[in-house]
Parts: C-alpha cells; structure tokens; sequence
C-alpha cells in the first residue's frame, strides 16, 4: 500500500469522525444512524492512520505531495 493521503486530508477525516462520535455521545444519533454513522467513523479513523485511502486508489487520486528524491 502506497501513502495516497496528505496531512490535510487526514485532518478533516479525523474531525469528522470526531463529530459523528460526538453526536453519537450526545445522543444526536440512535439506531440505524447511529450504527452508519460509527461505521464511517471508524473507517475514517482507520484510512487516517493508514495514510491510505481504498477508493483514492481505485480513482488515481493522490493527496499527499511529497517531493520526489533524485
């Protein structure tokens, strides 16, 4: 697996999933929301700590930048 996530895209993916975990917390979400919605965050927190995103791969899409050593 080759990094295809950038410090940025890892920053929003871990606050929305901070914010699906808090309106869970809160009791904002319940039943099959809340079930969704732990789902996503936890994929979300997965592919941040990965620095690997499945469907950026499939698509071509790369978000990290980094400069290619010569």
């Amino acid at each position: 697996m080759k990094r295809n996530m950038g410090f940025g895209d890892k920053v929003v993916r871990l606050l929305i999933a901070c914010i699906l975990i808090a309106l869970f917390i809160a009791d904002v979400l319940n039943g099959v929301w809340a079930v969704v919605a732990m789902t996503g965050a936890g994929l979300l927190i997965a592919t941040s700590f990965m620095n690997f995103c499945p469907l950026y791969a499939v698509f071509g899409i790369r978000t990290n930048h980094r400069k290619k050593m010569s």
